[in-house]
């Protein structure tokens, strides 16, 4: 074997060692939890209050990093008391629910 298909050997090797990340959330569960936060958020994760930001089709890891961040009192201003608030109750299995449902709707609403 000569050094070019070490190489190519390597990349694969590396190319297995790295995890796949699948959502083990349920976003049927996150659905049924997500009933407070149309409130404000929409009834389809499309916010009906131009300050109030839109969920649906977002990104279920910067969901999961955005309620933990207000629920740890990392994230601050604007309406972050009540996000605070709301997010203080939740679980992490709530977090990962509730993100894999928002980012599971079509951003926009569908339109």
């Amino acid at each position: 074997m000569n050094v070019k298909h070490y190489a190519v050997a390597g990349i694969l090797a590396l190319g297995a060692a790295v995890p796949v990340v699948a959502s083990a959330a349920d976003a049927e569960a996150g659905k049924a939890k997500a009933a407070v936060c149309a409130a404000c958020h929409g009834q389809n994760g499309v916010a009906q209050i131009p300050t109030y930001p839109n969920l649906a089709g977002q990104n279920e890891q910067y969901l999961v990093s955005s309620i933990k961040a207000y629920k740890n009192k990392q994230r601050t201003g604007g309406q972050a008391a009540i996000m605070q608030g709301q997010a203080a109750a939740l679980s992490d299995t709530d977090i990962a629910n509730l993100a894999a449902y928002f980012a599971s709707l079509p951003a926009g609403g569908g339109q």
